[in-house]
């Protein structure tokens, strides 16, 4: 294992043991208060020139949208990853409906490293939510979710099935939350971008945990 990945692990298993023996009242994703011992999802790590984020993965909730993403980082097809997409409510001016998130992934159609599209796992179907952190897949039509993501800053209820945002109305495929890091999230939602897109992009790398149930427990 490379020195700068033992490095950045050790941090993250900090964060996390360090966070299971305080008691700060900090909310849940869902409401609740927080307590690391109840993170016994798969976690993924994405570090960028901003600082790093942290996120849980749901595979008991959205099957099938975790195990694509789980795939692309465990084939290595997201070494060309960036975070690419800004939306603030500063730049949507033709949008009624408007929402802020960072969009990352791929970004070309064509990449070689892109896979077959998924089903759309709807937030009807999981009972996710499309709240701050959540980590969800950007699609165009309904089933043709790929690479490319978006982490959410703020509560982005248009996003669920039934929301407006999409005219289709079944929503976006929330999979996971971000744990640590929003703060990088909005540090990147604040960079410069022309008609969205970052400038510069802002590269990404991703390194798949596992499951770290058993060790948050010791």
């Amino acid at each position: 294992m490379k020195k700068s990945t033992l490095l950045l692990l050790m941090s993250v298993m900090f964060f996390l043991f360090s966070c299971n023996n305080s008691h700060s009242g900090k909310k849940k994703h869902n409401g609740k208060t927080a307590s690391k011992v109840e993170i016994r999802h798969p976690l993924v790590v994405m570090k960028t020139e901003f600082g790093t984020i942290v996120a849980e993965l749901c595979p008991d909730k959205a099957p099938q949208t975790v195990a694509n993403f789980e795939r692309y980082i465990r084939e290595n097809r997201l070494k060309d990853a960036v975070f690419y997409r800004t939306v603030t409510r500063k730049n949507q001016p033709g949008k009624k409906i408007k929402i802020e998130v960072v969009q990352g992934g791929l970004y070309r159609d064509n990449h070689p490293d892109m896979l077959p599209p998924i089903q759309l796992e709807t937030t009807k179907q999981t009972g996710l939510h499309h709240l701050n952190g959540t980590l969800s897949m950007a699609r165009d039509k309904p089933n043709s979710a790929t690479s490319e993501f978006f982490i959410c800053i703020g509560d982005q209820p248009s996003l669920d099935y039934g929301g407006k945002r999409n005219p289709d109305g079944l929503g976006f495929a929330a999979f996971g939350r971000v744990i640590k890091g929003m703060d990088v999230v909005r540090k990147i939602q604040q960079q410069p971008s022309n008609h969205q897109i970052l400038i510069p992009m802002v590269k990404l790398d991703t390194i798949f945990v596992g499951n770290l149930g058993s060790l948050l427990t010791l």
